[in-house]
């Protein structure tokens, strides 16, 4: 069964008395919205709705996950049907920091360019929740909150005709005869509880990895973020909706390689889970046969250690590694970048140095609560100027360096 995703391109966004396309603008019905997400979750106390444009003078803090609005336009089955999308439009929702990792989207700014977000059209949720909540109560309601209005939208495109429909669908069985390099894909996915978890098909995907799976299931919006990991290399929603290695597979498959499957495999917390974790994603992608293997992570420190078990795994095994991966070297790009390294490790992409800093200059409209920016991963106490400027790593800001490798920025030896 194949998968239909119907792109849509949306060129404006607007309040609306009903929410519908109007031929590239979105029109957003925000009371109907509001409502609707407070009936669908009584623990919300208050949601706001905002909306942010490509250029604006805006920062947005506190991001907790981003999801490009969807609906299912026909198909049951994951994998099947057609999937219609708003393309150029992303939910992205905020509110009161649990612990430390949430980021930050700046719209216009010398920060814009480092995150994809400065140039999507945002709604914007601000969300407070019920005090007595617990913090991953709290989470999981923010996150269920920005699906929830992510669907909601998603239906204004149910009836529209796409401009343009893709197709995706399992690669085919066996094609070893065309001489062209086998390449497989290893998706590793962030599982380790305490508000650092993935899901897949709405369960937590801590249980049932690694895993085979056909590479268009995952298209169709099979991995949801629950991650509190730092901002610059978190895998929000719409980097699992949106993943360039999975669109560029599908691109060049039967010309330069003969792309033959996907493998989700965990990264744990403790050796011993790292190691079994290892083994047996290593046993599934031999039984694809490929050639070489990419592999992307998510976080850094103890996931380095996963991505080198099995770079050195697979090259002992005869099979070629390309790995992406930022990196955390300190400011000034000297200290070591990686928790972990193996000398088999020697075809590496680097997504940048989170670690480096930057200055982003006052903003005068502020969406999130402002009180909490200090407590950002990659800000300190003087972060926030007198002047509302602020001095940061890219370790903050949402996207950065992601290692799906969505981002332009890199790194060079000097």
């Amino acid at each position: 069964m194949a998968l239909e995703i119907g792109n849509i391109n949306v060129q404006e966004i607007a309040f609306g008395d009903q929410t519908r396309l109007r031929g590239k603008r979105l029109l957003i019905a925000e009371q109907k919205l509001r409502e609707h997400l407070k009936t669908q979750d009584q623990r919300i106390a208050k949601v706001t709705v905002s909306l942010v444009r490509p250029g604006e003078a805006c920062r947005i803090i506190c991001v907790k996950d981003v999801i490009e609005p969807w609906c299912k336009v026909s198909g049951s089955e994951p994998g099947s049907g057609r999937n219609h999308r708003l393309k150029n439009v992303a939910v992205v929702t905020c509110g009161r920091i649990v612990g430390f990792q949430e980021g930050i989207i700046d719209m216009s700014g010398p920060g814009a360019r480092h995150t994809p977000f400065s140039e999507t059209l945002n709604v914007i949720l601000e969300i407070a929740v019920d005090k007595a909540l617990t913090a991953q109560a709290h989470e999981e309601v923010i996150r269920h909150t920005g699906l929830t209005a992510a669907r909601f939208l998603g239906e204004a495109a149910r009836a529209v005709t796409p401009d343009e429909i893709l197709t995706f669908d399992a690669p085919a069985p066996d094609r070893r005869a065309t001489n062209r390099p086998r390449i497989a894909y290893l998706y590793l996915l962030l599982n380790q509880g305490l508000m650092h978890d993935s899901y897949l098909f709405g369960e937590n995907a801590k249980t049932g990895l690694p895993r085979a799976i056909a590479p268009h299931l995952l298209l169709d919006n099979a991995i949801v973020s629950g991650n509190c990991v730092s901002a610059c290399d978190k895998n929000t929603t719409w980097h699992h909706q949106n993943n360039p290695l999975l669109q560029e597979l599908y691109r060049d498959d039967g010309r330069e390689f003969d792309f033959v499957g996907v493998v989700l495999s965990p990264e744990p917390t403790r050796l011993s889970g790292k190691e079994d974790a290892a083994k047996k994603a290593i046993a599934l992608l031999q039984e694809l046969q490929p050639d070489g293997v990419i592999i992307s992570k998510e976080g850094f420190g103890n996931p380095d250690a996963d991505q080198m078990m099995l770079i050195r795994g697979l090259e002992e095994a005869g099979i070629k590694t390309c790995a992406l991966t930022d990196e955390f070297a300190g400011p000034d790009g000297l200290s070591q970048s990686l928790a972990d390294a193996t000398p088999k490790a020697d075809a590496m992409v680097s997504t940048g140095n989170a670690n480096q800093r930057i200055l982003l200059p006052p903003m005068p409209r502020i969406i999130g609560p402002l009180q909490d920016l200090r407590k950002l991963a990659g800000a300190y106490p003087q972060s926030l100027k007198d002047d509302g400027s602020l001095e940061i790593e890219l370790q903050g800001i949402i996207g950065a360096t992601n290692e799906l490798g969505t981002q332009k920025l890199s790194t060079r030896e000097v």
